[in-house]
């Protein structure tokens, strides 16, 4: 092969390696005009080789490039100060006007003495890495939302339940009822159902039903005029009008009055009210969210609450469960708790001890969320650096005390006065199964630590909790 042939050989070469590189490939002169454009750039900017070879590398108008826009030339370009563009993530305009996210790179190129004799840069293509970071980015916000609600945390099965049941309340107007033990969280359900529903923009106005008399009670609700009773020496409109298009939260419905559960069945019925001490009948746009600890029901049965305002009430039950049916909701909320913390108190607590975590996991949390959470903050007043361990905690979930398991059917006579017998993986499990898999009482029973207890399951692979294996 000839001369003349290598240097035609080489050429053709240079140019199909530059046209199958996926990666758009554009070359400058010294004079900052384009002098090779390879296929992927003309994908990538929509301009054509024969466009573009001759002109200025501006028309992309490269939207940063060394830290500032496109210079009006090569002459106020940084490159020749720099040398180098290495990874810059910026956008060009491309032929038809819209912005290309590109990650762009550029070169000098320099002969054998050292002289400028021309620029190399590549442009990536970032569109479908932009497309995939936005798909992250909302997939994340769907993640978060599906485990938080409006200050309501919780990944487990059951709390989604809640969550489904909130927005599903949300989208209506039904009278609601939200049933659950004290401190889950019942006031936040009634939030999250009002700020995520077409009366938002209205007010959300809240009573709690236990702590005023039957007079007061009926006063807050309903309002009163001028002299209706003793005190009462002004007008004064209630709650039901205040929330006017709005939502009024009676939390502790099953303590009102016989007297305070008709009054409320009449505004449910007719959503009408009379201020105490007139007989003027006043229509009201409201809707009622009710919220009790206590089984509704069961009072009916009783006689002690109206089976009607039951019916009433209950259009659209919600049953926020207990903590001790939610555990894998722990590690969750204890970490909301402690960024909460560390924002009030300027500390920088970062974690739970393994230790620590395994206690709260394990306690029965009869206060529920409110408890774990006053249980965080006693533990910030202890902790001191940036891991809450053991005794950081408070004393009463240091030192339960379990109920015995339904399921005990073992006795181990050689510790029952304490003396230490031989410890069998087989022995250790049956006695969980027995005791219901509470770790402080097997260890009552075999005269051990609870932390020895927890060192044997780890050894053992012996899982938390029955059936994680």
């Amino acid at each position: 092969m000839h001369l003349e042939d290598d240097v035609i050989f080489g050429s053709k070469f240079s140019r199909y390696l530059l046209d199958s590189m996926a990666d758009g490939v554009f070359t400058l002169d010294k004079n900052g005009h384009i002098t090779t454009w390879n296929r992927a750039m003309e994908r990538i900017s929509g301009y054509r080789a024969a466009e573009v070879r001759g002109q200025n590398c501006t028309l992309m108008r490269f939207s940063l490039c060394l830290h500032k826009h496109c210079p009006n030339g090569v002459a106020e370009c940084g490159i020749y100060t720099h040398g180098s563009v290495d990874g810059k993530e910026c956008s060009l305009r491309h032929k038809d006007g819209h912005l290309v996210p590109v990650l762009k790179s550029a070169r000098l190129v320099k002969d054998d003495n050292d002289v400028v004799i021309g620029i190399v840069e590549t442009v990536t293509d970032l569109t479908e890495l932009k497309k995939a970071r936005k798909e992250v980015e909302v997939f994340s916000r769907r993640l978060g939302e599906m485990h938080r609600l409006d200050n309501i945390i919780g990944k487990s099965r059951v709390m989604q339940k809640v969550f489904s049941a909130i927005q599903a309340a949300a989208s209506s107007d039904a009278t609601i009822l939200i049933q659950g033990e004290s401190g889950t969280g019942k006031e936040l359900v009634a939030s999250a159902i009002h700020y995520n529903g077409d009366r938002s923009e209205k007010p959300l106005v809240t009573v709690t039903c236990s702590a005023l008399s039957e007079s007061l009670l009926e006063s807050e609700l309903f309002g009163h005029t001028r002299g209706a009773f003793t005190g009462a020496v002004r007008e004064r409109i209630g709650r039901f009008e205040e929330a006017a298009g709005g939502t009024v939260f009676l939390d502790e419905i099953g303590e009102i009055s016989p007297f305070i559960q008709v009054k409320l069945l009449r505004v449910l019925q007719e959503h009408e009210i009379e201020r105490v001490g007139e007989s003027k009948k006043r229509r009201i746009d409201i809707r009622i969210i009710a919220a009790t600890n206590k089984d509704l029901y069961d009072l009916v049965r009783q006689g002690v609450f109206r089976e009607d305002l039951y019916y009433r009430l209950k259009v659209f039950p919600i049953h926020v469960p207990p903590l001790r049916e939610r555990r894998e909701d722990i590690p969750l909320l204890a970490e909301h708790f402690i960024k909460q913390q560390n924002q009030k108190t300027g500390k920088s607590v970062r974690r739970i001890s393994a230790a620590a975590m395994r206690l709260l996991m394990d306690h029965p949390w009869e206060g529920n969320v409110r408890e774990l959470q006053n249980a965080i903050e006693h533990a910030f007043v202890l902790c001191s650096g940036e891991e809450i361990d053991l005794f950081d905690l408070p004393v009463e979930i240091r030192q339960m005390n379990y109920p015995v398991g339904k399921r005990e059917t073992l006795s181990f006579k050689d510790n029952h006065r304490g003396r230490r017998g031989r410890v069998t993986r087989e022995k250790l499990t049956d006695l969980l199964d027995a005791c219901d898999w509470n770790k402080a009482e097997v260890a009552r029973r075999l005269g051990i630590s609870r932390t020895a207890v927890w060192k044997y399951m780890k050894k053992w692979d012996v899982p938390l909790r029955p059936g994680s294996e």
